[in-house]
């Protein structure tokens, strides 16, 4: 049986003011009229059936997730009473599925990935379980790189690839952090990198494994879970419990049984507001509006977001974007977005506007 894992716990600070404690990224509709998270566990339609979906996520944003997917079970909803990073994440999800069935299939998603060509995804991820069912092994997806990416991580692919129905599979060398420029080109020139996308296939019984054998104090808690009543105080003291750390640093980086799929679908972690503008739909001059009452005159490659019904007209400028809400409006050169966190940071250090957060 094949099982989803939705990630949803983020609190998307990159995307103030739109992204609020409140209501962060994975929960905002930036492309269409479904949110992040409905576009997430939609493309798996056909391919993972509603009943074997898992979101994890905040205890803050139980009520959101339940509202934006209401087919989904109340005990399919986790709620991370501390943030804890990915490890925990996908501890106690393996925990949880281990009480139903070891031998099933998990699936690793973020909620807040915009993935283009679904079929093409699900083809991916159906190569992925067939890895992962045939070598006990740990799987991931590889990125095809267009452009030597400082801001994402990198996975090394090895030169002996296996044929996994029809398909070309690759064991994985090392997982590599996020480079500089220098190497990141050489990284690219090279053809045997791929960015790492952050999704993850593996059987409920390898990754358990795995844990044992590479974080046992990480194991020792999913153990006390595994054979718990799963009620949401025993939930909340794994989480206590458990330290601070990612899957990819505390598994992936030292298990020796890992294989990577390349994917062939289109991918953006939607880490910024540029990311929003690459991905919208833009004018002859690459203006884009969305849903936006928005005017551009001289004006070139700049993003006009904003729910109100306001008309917001940029005049002789370029490369920028203007994000508007019902208390907030920020304008930023889009090479600058990944600085709106020092916005967010600024506004959390300050007691007088910390309410906008």
């Amino acid at each position: 049986m094949n099982y989803a894992v939705i990630m949803a716990g983020g609190t998307g600070t990159r995307f103030w003011p739109k992204s609020r404690k409140s209501r962060p990224k994975q929960f905002l509709s930036l492309f269409g009229n479904e949110t992040m998270l409905q576009k997430t566990i939609g493309r798996l339609k056909g391919f993972i059936d509603p009943e074997n979906v898992l979101v994890i996520t905040n205890e803050d944003y139980l009520k959101i997730v339940a509202n934006q997917v209401p087919k989904l079970a109340k005990d399919h909803i986790i709620g991370e009473k501390v943030a804890r990073n990915t490890a925990p994440c996908v501890a106690a999800a393996a925990a949880l599925l281990y009480k139903k069935d070891p031998d099933a299939v998990m699936i690793v998603l973020p909620a807040d990935h915009e993935i283009g060509k679904p079929e093409a995804f699900v083809k991916t991820l159906k190569t992925a379980v067939s890895v992962a069912e045939k070598y006990d092994s740990l799987v991931t997806i590889g990125i095809q790189p267009d452009r030597p990416e400082t801001g994402y991580g990198y996975i090394h692919r090895g030169d002996e690839p296996v044929n996994v129905g029809g398909e070309v599979v690759y064991p994985v060398l090392k997982f590599e952090e996020k480079p500089n420029l220098g190497r990141a080109e050489k990284f690219l020139e090279s053809g045997e990198y791929f960015w790492n996308g952050g999704i993850f296939i593996w059987k409920v019984r390898t990754i358990v494994d795995a844990f044992k054998n590479h974080m046992p104090e990480i194991f020792g808690y999913m153990n006390d879970l595994i054979y718990s009543e799963a009620t949401t105080k025993d939930i909340d003291k794994f989480y206590k419990a458990c330290p601070s750390i990612s899957v990819d640093y505390g598994i992936m980086e030292k298990a020796e049984n890992v294989h990577v799929v390349p994917g062939s679908f289109e991918w953006n972690d939607v880490g910024s507001w540029k990311a929003v503008h690459k991905l919208s739909e833009k004018d002859e001059n690459q203006n884009a509006k969305g849903n936006a009452n928005a005017l551009f005159h001289n004006t070139s490659n700049s993003l006009i977001h904003s729910d109100s019904n306001k008309i917001i007209a940029l005049v002789g400028v370029d490369n920028i974007a203007v994000v508007e809400t019902e208390d907030s409006i920020m304008v930023i050169n889009l090479d600058e977005a990944q600085k709106v966190k020092d916005v967010y940071e600024m506004i959390k250090n300050d007691s007088d506007i910390r309410e906008y957060l």
